[in-house]
């Protein structure tokens, strides 16, 4: 069976939009800083804290894969009760910076995603996980 030539293009195009690198910077927020700063250990996130405030609508009802995209892999990753998912992200120096597992009082991020993957939650905690 042969398909039209139009099909290919299309094909070709999803795929190359599928491949395509993530975005350096969404609104004000620096994304290439703040992927680049492992468990908030530079602090670069630190102060990235009222530009990543000021596009949480934006990343609100995104998929989880396209979170991780955009912000670089959580440094901790927790799955909840009905197939939630939680995504943390330090915001500041901690101990987590010695040891990913140790608790830590470091301001974090948590992004909470629902059952179908979509970021539904954006909350920030100093209290240790």
């Amino acid at each position: 069976m042969r398909f039209p030539a139009k099909i290919y293009t299309w094909i070709l195009i999803g795929f190359l939009a599928a491949c395509s690198s993530a975005p350096d910077k969404l609104g004000n927020l620096d994304l290439k800083k703040w992927r680049a700063d492992r468990g908030g250990c530079n602090n670069a996130r630190s102060t990235q804290k009222a530009d990543f405030k000021s596009i949480e609508k934006e990343l609100k009802g995104k998929f989880a894969d396209d979170i991780g995209k955009l912000l670089g892999r959580p440094d901790i990753h927790q799955l909840g009760e009905r197939n939630q998912k939680f995504y943390v992200y330090f915001l500041q120096k901690g101990p987590q910076c010695e040891d990913m597992k140790a608790k830590s009082e470091a301001e974090k991020v948590i992004l909470k995603f629902n059952a179908v993957g979509l970021l539904s939650e954006i909350t920030y905690q100093t209290r240790p996980l």
